[in-house]
């Protein structure tokens, strides 16, 4: 039968062979194609050359000012980050603000500008409250253009602040409010208690949502106000501190009422969760980069411990979960940049994601490193502290998970989410 079918001039192997309209043929003919559409348009992820030098300048910045000892200094001091270096970061380089409108004291840049800046820092575990600050009350105070004079003195790094607003898994929710707000002569009286406010300790205002007569709305407090008391509180992550937060009949100014109050929180739990999940990606490529360099350094048996397949596996996987990592976290920020897809499904992604690669890679640092790498003398547990606190701030990678499920599997009228492509629409 073999050789009939091979002796058969007519076989549908030489048919094929011989059609000049096959399917290949008509498809690499069309000059309209999908692919040529595709190699027309700029890539999504494609840094421009001001965004390299920003990230440049950046990690030069923070290999001057944010190396291991400084950060192990700022670990132990009160406020938990150098003062004069945080101001050098808004008034110098300018990163506090970049994607901060320009008539606001802002850089005028993107999203993807503050991202880039934001890896880089994260990769040097930079101490101060970036959280608070320039995740989320920065974000809210251009979300709701009434930012005023606290938004110039918070982008050029002469103020901090803190987000007092709770969330379920990144999602704000109007349950979760534990503060009321009363109307004075002089504005609004704030009274209730805040717990786990993140960078509350050393912020200058915070930012809170609070119960009024006509809803829940967003108001900004100065905390030298004696109605203002704040309770350290001890957490794994020493560079990056905790509080709670108890308020008095503090004073307090109106910045979003409540028929748009949950836009603008929503606004910064999102843009803040894409950044938490840049960050990430900073600081596990960090620790990748330092368990490479070590692999290929530290000898046993008289080879380097990198040629033993157990570890080169182990990194191989981290590499792997390092750029799936960076890829989610990246298009949650080009996402809400362009203001196209569904922020909420993808920035529940990004951080499922980059949550998971980054304990990942934290536990397999110290694993490479062996015996140093449990010592207190080692960066690499530093990492690991600060790697399960992120996981856990706006909510958790298994929380982000179901909530993807509930988005895109539960809801069968919902339209099918965008597959990244790296391709702009």
């Amino acid at each position: 039968m073999a050789e009939k079918l091979a002796d058969q001039p007519d076989s549908n192997a030489e048919k094929l062979a011989d059609q000049p309209d096959s399917n290949a043929e008509k498809l690499a003919d069309q000059p309209d194609s999908n692919a040529e559409k595709l190699a027309d348009q700029p890539a999504e992820f494609r840094f421009t050359d001001e965004q390299s030098q920003l990230r440049a300048a950046v990690r030069a910045f923070c290999a001057e000012c944010s190396d291991e000892s400084s950060v192990r200094n700022s670990m132990e001091s009160d406020p938990p980050f150098n003062a004069k270096v945080w101001a050098r970061l808004g008034s110098e380089l300018g990163v506090l603000g970049l994607a901060v409108p320009e008539a606001d004291g802002g850089a005028g840049g993107t999203l993807i500008d503050q991202a880039v800046a934001v890896e880089e820092l994260g990769a040097a575990l930079a101490c101060g409250p970036l959280f608070g600050t320039v995740y989320l009350v920065i974000p809210a105070l251009v979300a709701a253009s009434s930012g005023g004079d606290v938004l110039a003195q918070l982008v050029d790094g002469t103020r901090t602040a803190a987000f007092g607003v709770g969330d379920v898994a990144g999602e704000f929710d109007a349950a979760t409010v534990t503060v009321d707000a009363v109307p004075t002569d002089q504005g609004w009286a704030l009274t209730g208690t805040i717990p786990r406010v993140v960078d509350a300790g050393a912020a200058d205002n915070l930012l809170v949502a609070a119960k009024g007569p006509d809803g829940v709305g967003l108001y900004i407090v100065d905390t030298e106000n004696p109605g203002v008391q704040r309770i350290s509180l001890r957490t794994l992550d020493l560079t990056r501190p905790q509080a709670e937060v108890e308020l008095a009949d503090a004073p307090a100014q109106l910045i979003a009422a409540a028929g748009e109050a949950e836009r603008v929180i929503t606004q910064a739990l999102q843009v803040g969760s894409a950044l938490l999940a840049v960050e990430q990606v900073g600081a596990a490529q960090h620790l990748l980069d330092l368990s490479v360099a070590y692999a290929k350094s530290r000898l046993q048996f008289g080879r380097p411990i990198g040629s033993f397949q157990a570890v080169k596996h182990r990194l191989a996987d981290d590499l792997v979960a390092l750029e799936h990592a960076r890829s989610t976290a990246y298009h949650a920020i080009w996402a809400l940049t362009n203001g196209t897809g569904d922020p909420a499904l993808e920035v529940s992604i990004a951080q499922a994601t980059c949550s998971a690669a980054f304990t990942q890679i934290a536990t397999d640092t110290i694993q490479v490193h062996g015996g140093i790498g449990f010592t207190w003398e080692h960066q690499a547990h530093l990492y690991y502290k600060r790697a399960y606190t992120d996981a856990a701030l706006l909510g958790t990678a298994e929380q982000h998970r179901q909530r993807v499920a509930e988005l895109v599997l539960n809801n069968p009228a919902r339209e099918a989410p965008r597959v990244a492509t790296g391709i702009l629409p």
